[in-house]
């Protein structure tokens, strides 16, 4: 497999892992709310956001990276 084929594809996989655990603590964060624990939902909207501002780079990468392979 080309070099640039597989940083592509683990770019790819990389970001899916990240929308996953995304989901996970969404929910994790409903979970500990229903708890009484706000604090705790708190910290891990605090995360959430890191994800949600770093979603937005990557899919821009994503979208370079899968232009240039068009080119090609």
């Amino acid at each position: 497999m080309d070099d640039k084929y597989l940083f592509a594809s683990v770019l790819i996989k990389i970001n899916q892992n990240q929308l996953a655990l995304g989901a996970a603590m969404d929910e994790l964060t409903i979970w500990a709310e229903k708890q009484g624990a706000s604090d705790v939902a708190g910290h891990i909207r605090d995360a959430l956001e890191t994800l949600d501002q770093n979603q937005e780079f990557i899919s821009l990468a994503l979208l370079s990276v899968s232009t240039d392979f068009k080119g090609e």
